[in-house]
């Protein structure tokens, strides 16, 4: 039996590579797969399959063999077919794989043009779970470091992996690594990325990580996007408050921008969208049930909210401000009717909102280092949107929404809260807990970590855990009686491979929604 470590290098292609008519074992080096493979989207009878080839010239429609195997010999193949990679997509490939088991591993691969692809593993969702593992991560600046962490995920034990978005970053290359410089965008100088081609090249250079690859044959992923995909900070279509000169766009030049980055992300996941090329839309928000054990509404917070309250650069102003903001919404009417509804009826144990910026209140010291005002808020989060916050909490109570936990990222930090209905009385019962995950690769200033861990008991007594001195991702595992997450992080990203510790664990025993070590 192949070991893991093959499996995920790719060698389990040539083991098995007679297994597929027209190609020679010898062809299974995968050169006209440099981005390597991702399953992802996970339901108890399907996955998603991804790949994309890539070849200088190549512009034809190309055939596309696909097999899933029970084993990584590819001696038992229980499904197959064939579909067509096309250049208007980039030679993409999205096989929505179907008449799958449930809770069963499986093992993929692709073949075209004589070349067989890495193999890869996924697993289906359990119909009668009674344990879901999974691993949260969220940006990663490819120019700030190398992903050590990935490789510490690749090796886990999961049934699934969670990325809450800044997948990819848009700015101009500068790096202290010469290997880890962004690619070039048509424009320089904007520090934005503005055409297809664009986003293409980005996506693409982060895919061809080692350590990413290995991740993503590791596991399904359930993806969603924050702003970097497209633009820091952007909301809608309105372009970042900090924008000026040839940066600043009009909604109209700024939704073109738009649709190349959304038509690129869907490009290089394995999601099951409907991409409509050209448009600025695309419906990513959905849901998946892991049995009766676990719910998780992934939510698109970026594409329908109106724009941060207040116009403060870099969007951290008064608390105030997103406390007026009664009109603001993170999700779009529509979007959070759905999360309500699917809150609502939910047959799960637990209850997950995946989602991309912190949904605690959190009252930051001013980062400026200005005596006015001392206290700031963070108001991309949900500290620009209160109001909203305020309804959802308190649908949670009202409706009494079995053990409703939030997922975010977006900070690069690491915390852990319980939130409440008013942040002012802590002494208040907690209506749901929060994980936010620090980041894989980038950076949050050290500066401001000792003072934040100094003020936090005051300033914010609801959060229980932070730490924004390191990076890495969270490990959950989750039963009908308890959910614990383990912070696993890494010592440093100057180098390519480092090991991977736990840091604090934490558990929320079923009907609690509290915290404890």
């Amino acid at each position: 039996m192949l070991t893991r470590r093959q499996i995920l290098s790719g060698a389990a292609v040539a083991a098995g590579a007679s297994a597929l008519p027209g190609t020679a074992a010898a062809h299974g080096t995968g050169e006209l797969f440099p981005l390597g493979v991702a399953s992802g989207d996970p339901l108890p009878d399907a996955v998603i399959l991804w790949t994309r080839l890539v070849r200088a010239g190549l512009r034809r429609p190309v055939e596309v063999d696909w097999q899933v195997a029970r084993d990584e010999r590819f001696k038992r193949v229980v499904r197959s077919g064939r579909t067509v990679a096309r250049a208007e997509l980039a030679h993409s490939v999205h096989v929505d794989a179907r008449g799958l088991d449930d809770g069963r591993e499986y093992f993929y691969r692709f073949r075209a043009l004589g070349q067989i692809s890495p193999a890869g593993r996924t697993r289906t969702a359990s119909r009668t779970a009674h344990r879901l593992r999974f691993g949260i991560v969220n940006c990663q600046d490819f120019q700030n470091g190398y992903w050590p962490a990935y490789w510490g995920l690749a090796a886990e034990d999961l049934d699934v992996v969670v990325h809450l978005g800044d997948y990819i970053y848009e700015y101009d290359p500068s790096s202290r690594f010469p290997d880890r410089r962004h690619t070039t965008p048509a424009t320089p100088g904007l520090d934005q990325l503005v055409t297809l081609d664009d986003y293409r090249a980005r996506h693409a250079q982060y895919k061809g990580d080692p350590a990413l690859q290995a991740a993503h044959a590791a596991f399904p992923w359930i993806v969603t996007w924050d702003d970097h995909e497209t633009e820091n900070n952007y909301a809608a279509l309105t372009d970042e408050v900090d924008d000026t000169g040839a940066k600043r766009q009009s909604a109209a030049e700024f939704a073109r921008q738009r649709a190349a980055a959304y038509q690129a992300y869907y490009e290089h996941m394995p999601i099951r969208a409907d991409l409509r090329p050209g448009s600025a839309d695309l419906r990513i928000f959905r849901r998946f049930d892991f049995g009766r054990l676990l719910r998780m509404n992934v939510l698109d917070t970026r594409q329908y909210r109106t724009d941060q309250p207040g116009g403060f650069p870099g969007d951290f102003g008064l608390i105030e401000a997103g406390v007026a903001n009664t009109a603001g919404t993170l999700t779009g009417e529509d979007q959070e009717r759905w999360l309500r509804a699917g809150l609502d009826h939910s047959p799960a144990r637990w209850n997950v909102v995946a989602q991309q910026v912190m949904m605690s209140r959190i009252k930051f010291p001013n980062p400026t280092g200005a005596a006015v005002p001392p206290i700031v808020a963070n108001l991309d989060q949900w500290d620009g949107y209160a109001p909203q916050r305020g309804r959802f909490l308190r649908h949670l109570a009202d409706r009494r929404v079995r053990n409703p936990v939030i997922l975010a990222g977006d900070i690069h930090s690491t915390w852990f809260s319980e939130l409440k209905l008013d942040f002012d009385r802590p002494e208040q019962p907690s209506v749901a807990v929060e994980f936010t995950a620090t980041s894989v690769s980038s950076d949050f200033p050290a500066a401001f970590d000792a003072p934040l861990k100094q003020v936090n008991p005051t300033l914010n007594p609801h959060v229980r855990y932070f730490d924004g001195s390191r990076r890495g991702y969270l490990r959950c595992s989750v039963t009908p009686s308890a959910w614990h997450t383990d912070v696993r992080t890494v010592d440093t990203i100057e180098v390519r491979e480092a090991p991977v510790t736990t840091s604090a664990s934490w558990v929320v025993e079923e009907g609690t929604s509290t915290l404890t070590r």
